[in-house]
């Protein structure tokens, strides 16, 4: 049975923390090997110390070191297996060598989340590679990393990918994806939420026979997480929420591929995911963005 988030929480109050060596754990054989983007703090870190705590073999990814490690030595404690992997999103080379180096030291995949993402306040920002910035981060990174991963993950089938998107969900005008006009927070957040439950129809699709089931999934809407809190938004959810929903993606069997959640529940996305031009003009996009 794995552990409800409360035992977590009390177990690491009370487990003296094991320092993160130089050399980084190696997943023993047979143990179910699990990458979370953007797992250094809010939903990602509490779904990480949960797969850690139950037996998994956590890769833990954010921007920096010094949370990523404390997150591994949290898992640690625990009695779990983790190591910390780093990149920017903001940047593509950084999305490619991270996939890069973990296509080179494991021989297996079985989760792929994509949690990473921003949702920032103020003028419009562009990535190192010149995109607009949400778009970059929430979508292009899920678009290069699945794509990047895709052979190891069906090496490692059954394996399944869970793109953590949400219910703002805006449609893209191919005319102006990067919102050099108009452009607000909110809509550059929105629509970069609904790319990515775009591409994971397109995914599911390419992936149908192979053993990788690839779903999209609302976790709670406005949890308590620092990047709703810092925008003074109030929390209407917990982080707990978010996190048994997301858990359930990952661990419930017979769910599909191709799906949008709401919670636990099957929910429809904007009719734009639907789109078959609108998919096809999406992924021409994203291969010439990425140099995929």
């Amino acid at each position: 049975m794995r552990p409800s988030l409360a035992l977590l929480a009390a177990a690491l109050i009370t487990a003296a923390p094991a320092p993160a060596s130089a050399q980084p754990d190696a997943p023993a054989p047979g143990q179910r090997v699990v990458l979370i983007t953007g797992s250094t703090s809010g939903l990602g870190r509490e779904v990480a110390l949960a797969l850690g705590a139950a037996g998994d073999h956590v890769i833990v990814h954010g921007r920096s070191e010094e949370r990523g490690s404390a997150v591994v030595d949290s898992i640690r404690a625990l009695g779990g297996s983790a190591r910390f992997v780093r990149a920017d999103f903001a940047s593509l080379a950084d999305i490619t060598a991270m996939a890069e180096q973990i296509d080179s030291d494991y021989d297996r995949l079985d989760v792929l989340v994509n949690n990473a993402g921003i949702w920032l306040e103020g003028p419009r920002q562009l990535s190192d590679d010149g995109h607009e910035l949400h778009f970059q981060v929430n979508y292009l990174a899920t678009w290069l990393l699945t794509e990047s991963l895709s052979v190891l993950l069906q090496r490692s089938a059954p394996a399944r990918v869970v793109n953590v998107a949400s219910i703002a969900q805006q449609p893209l005008d191919f005319d102006d994806v990067m919102l050099e006009s108009g452009y607000s927070d909110g809509r550059a957040y929105a629509q970069s939420k609904l790319a990515q439950i775009m591409i994971t129809r397109v995914h599911a699709e390419a992936l149908e026979d192979s053993g990788v089931t690839v779903n999209a999934l609302h976790p709670a809407t406005m949890m308590d997480t620092n990047m709703v809190l810092s925008r003074g938004a109030q929390a209407r959810a917990s982080v707990d929420e978010g996190a048994e929903a997301l858990l359930h993606l990952i661990n419930a069997p017979n769910l599909g591929t191709g799906g949008y959640f709401n919670g636990m529940q099957p929910a429809r996305p904007h009719d734009q995911a639907f789109d078959a031009e609108a998919l096809a003009r999406l992924v021409e996009l994203s291969e010439e963005w990425t140099g995929r």
